[in-house]
């Protein structure tokens, strides 16, 4: 199995690709529902993020404020890193989970679909390749301040918060560009998906796998006979 990373900059349509892309029986593991998750009254990042950011940011039933939360680090790049360094390690740890639980499952490859992709250093060293879902910059600011019902400086301001498009775009290895209608958007998917599925990379993995787990488990039968004839 290998990784592939999937990001674009925020209302880019990365979610459209992300759906092309399962409609397709890709396996997607989606940093933004763990984060979603990790953030959960009870765990450890929610309990040290009420510890930073204070009540505030949560609503009265002891949920997150997201869209509070999000007014503050989009204006604060010290409070961004402070988000990130708490909320990162454990996203990180979940996907990790996820990606070994799809490992197991037999996929060819699977896609880890991340905003911060290029961002967070740490997975990049693990990928076999990158896509970026990309748009015109005019139309993304449109689609920012339609979707969230932004003030047109509120969605600069979240756009400007992230690594610009042209340089997710220079560091990528397949780009889709999602300026046109949703069919040709979907028509890329499917183009960058057939190569993908035709790779032989996962092979790089599996065989290896396969050879460790054969190899223990001849050693466990040839241990349980053992065993039994001395008994």
């Amino acid at each position: 199995m290998f990784l592939v990373g999937l990001t674009g900059g925020i209302s880019t349509g990365k979610s459209t690709v992300s759906k092309f892309f399962t409609a397709l029986n890709v396996a997607i593991i989606d940093a933004d529902v763990i984060a979603r998750r990790v953030v959960q009254p009870g765990g450890r990042a929610y309990k040290r993020i009420r510890e930073k950011f204070g009540d505030a940011v949560f609503h009265a039933d002891g949920s997150l404020n997201r869209e509070k939360l999000g007014g503050i680090i989009f204006n604060d790049t010290t409070k961004r890193h402070q988000l990130n360094s708490i909320t990162h390690p454990e996203i990180l740890r979940e996907m990790g989970w996820e990606i070994f639980q799809c490992f197991c499952k037999g996929h060819k490859f699977v896609i880890l679909d991340s905003p911060l992709l290029f961002e967070t250093i740490s997975w990049i060293k693990y990928l076999k390749c990158t896509i970026v879902v990309s748009c015109e910059e005019d139309l993304q600011l449109q689609r920012l301040m339609q979707r969230n019902q932004l003030s047109e400086a509120d969605a600069m301001a979240r756009i400007k918060a992230q690594m610009p498009l042209s340089e997710k775009r220079a560091k990528a290895d397949y780009i889709i560009e999602n300026s046109g209608t949703l069919e040709d958007t979907r028509r890329q998917v499917i183009e960058v998906f057939k190569k993908l599925d035709s790779s032989k990379a996962y092979l790089a993995v599996r065989i290896p796998a396969i050879v460790v787990f054969t190899l223990f488990v001849g050693g466990l039968s040839v241990a349980v006979a053992y065993l039994i004839r001395n008994s």
